[in-house]
């Protein structure tokens, strides 16, 4: 019996896309002149900060884009200045180490017609430790540390943006930080189905989602039974239960759509493509940078994305 052969794919917007991908190497897109460069006075006591938080945040994306140590992203900074013919002030290293402890990232998102359909999932980033093949090589010789971070992406096409992002401790497990994703999402915004993996098979899960007025596309675990159907989350997961055992966990699938959820999972390759560890070893820091990361993944979506279709 011969096997099936692979799916073939089509990109539908190359050239749209291919220009999209050459302006992500472009320095202009960066900067814009008309930011606030200058913090404003808060006429609160003790000495006020000189630089604003979008100064802060311009240069920690210059570090985390070109992989760069705070003394090298301040010397980038002042050429990138004096290149644009402004003669601001650069913040030096300390202070670029100090303020990264307290910023809060501005992530920027855009927002599509309907209900906003969520995929959630995690991954593993490191922070401390060797590195995978020097492990293989020469065993480990050290302790190695790790944090995970959740993230809930735009299911939409059209935009693709991380619209929520949580970074936890690695022994944190995915279920308690679904309620705090969804929680990142203005409450004027509907949501539609969320769709995560097995782990999230819990009434807290789907008390959250359903509280938000959305549907929960979260398979059944293989030991999973019903639940008393004391509220709408357990009727609407026996419901799921019911059909898994009547259809078959491959065609609810299907059905629902659950494999659309890879997305997300590509979308965490292009999270490590900034780098497979974090540099920051303070938790404060280390969510400063993750949140930059983010930022600038969003940034790159609105320049372009692939349109792609399968054709065989």
């Amino acid at each position: 019996m011969s096997k099936p052969k692979p799916a073939r794919y089509r990109t539908t917007n190359w050239s749209t896309y291919n220009d999209a991908l050459r302006k992500r190497g472009s320095l202009l897109i960066w900067l814009d002149k008309e930011m606030t460069w200058h913090a404003p006075h808060e006429g609160r006591p003790g000495r006020p900060p000189v630089f604003s938080n979008a100064a802060i945040q311009f240069c920690l994306s210059i570090k985390i884009l070109f992989k760069l140590p705070l003394r090298q992203t301040a010397g980038m900074v002042a050429s990138l200045l004096r290149l644009s013919g402004l003669d601001w002030p650069v913040p030096d290293y300390s202070t670029l180490c100090r303020r990264q402890k307290t910023l809060k990232v501005q992530i920027p998102y855009r927002r599509a017609g309907g209900p906003l359909n969520l995929l959630v999932d995690s991954t593993g980033i490191k922070f401390l430790g060797d590195g995978e093949w020097q492990a293989r090589k020469h065993g480990v010789q050290g302790r190695r540390q790790w944090r995970k971070v959740h993230l809930a992406m735009d299911m939409d096409t059209a935009t693709s943006d991380i619209r929520a992002v949580e970074f936890t401790p690695s022994r944190e497990g995915d279920s308690p930080v679904l309620p705090d994703l969804l929680g990142q999402i203005p409450e004027g915004e509907d949501i539609g189905p969320v769709t995560a993996d097995g782990a999230c098979d819990t009434r807290r899960c789907h008390s959250a989602v359903i509280a938000r007025g959305g549907t929960a596309i979260i398979p059944i675990r293989r030991n999973g039974r019903a639940w008393k159907e004391d509220c709408p989350a357990a009727k609407a997961r026996n419901e799921t239960l019911r059909a898994t055992r009547y259809y078959g966990r491959a065609f609810w699938k299907r059905r629902t759509g659950y494999h659309a959820r890879s997305r997300v999972e590509a979308k965490m390759r292009c999270l490590k493509a900034f780098g497979e560890r974090i540099a920051a070893r303070d938790p404060d820091r280390q969510t400063a940078e993750i949140h930059i990361r983010v930022a600038l993944i969003n940034r790159f979506n609105a320049l372009g994305t692939a349109e792609v279709v399968r054709v065989a």
